[in-house]
């Protein structure tokens, strides 16, 4: 039997936003942590009107990022790895030294 029940992980307990009905005490679980695409402000010590003068500003730059020039900066760390390979390489054909 498997029941679904959504939680919040905090100070080393799972907190359940509901109770489950039909479990027995000491029922056996599996805890899955879905990472989680929202910011908890509140904890970062951002209130709503905070937040929502953050919003408004941060506004401003949403078309330019979400631009599909700005798509570059996707893969960026893999970009910037195969960059340095690429100059490594070059410095090594130009001194005559080969891989």
């Amino acid at each position: 039997m498997l029941i679904n029940v959504e939680g919040t992980y905090r100070n080393g307990r799972v907190e359940l936003t509901e109770q489950p009905t039909d479990v027995c005490e000491e029922t056996r679980v599996i805890v899955t942590f879905i990472r989680s695409d929202e910011i908890d402000l509140a904890s970062q010590g951002i209130n709503e009107p905070q937040a929502e003068i953050l919003r408004s500003h941060l506004a401003t730059f949403a078309d330019d990022w979400d631009s599909p020039e700005m798509s570059i900066y996707d893969n960026y760390d893999a970009a910037k790895t195969n960059f340095v390979i690429c100059q490594l390489r070059m410095r090594r054909t130009s001194s005559g030294k080969r891989d």
